[in-house]
């Protein structure tokens, strides 16, 4: 893979990974995670995979897009 489509693929996983996190910051304030937190109190799978897709996405496209090829 060339250096140039390294650099896309990098800037692709830091914005899908991003889009991940904001997306799991706005069902984490969903009446539906409310009701789990208050009866469970902890917030849905659903929010929590979120976040850990996102930050994985978001350090793999970092380091891709950081590294010296």
């Amino acid at each position: 893979m060339s250096a140039q489509h390294l650099k896309l693929l990098a800037i692709i996983l830091v914005v899908l990974g991003a889009g991940l996190i904001i997306w799991g910051l706005n069902l984490s304030e969903s009446p539906a995670n409310e009701v789990s937190r208050a009866l469970t109190g902890s917030s849905m799978d659903e929010v929590v995979y979120r976040y850990i897709a996102g930050a994985v996405s978001l350090a793999a496209g970092l380091f891709l897009f950081l590294r010296k090829t």
